[in-house]
């Protein structure tokens, strides 16, 4: 089984429509929410994006093997989910 993860946000200030995160960094204009939220929205992408990189948080389940499948002689049970 693979797993495609993609990072695209496409967001703009309205008051500020040229600031960038990516690009600019933190914002120029400290006491603009818009701003501020893109900066916050661009840092939280880079830690998702870092995180699925290296495979870092990712839990990976198991089918269950069902009871008929399991050996007749077998006094072991299949974990219950």
């Amino acid at each position: 089984m693979s797993l495609k993860i993609r990072f695209r946000f496409d967001g703009r200030c309205s008051v500020h429509p040229r600031y960038n995160p990516e690009t600019d960094g933190r914002p120029q204009h400290k006491n603009c929410e818009g701003c501020e939220s893109l900066y916050v929205i661009s840092l939280y992408t880079a830690v998702a994006r870092k995180k699925g990189e290296t495979g870092e948080g990712l839990i990976v389940r198991h089918a269950v093997q069902r009871e008929e499948e399991c050996e007749p002689n077998s006094t072991e049970r299949p974990p219950v989910p």
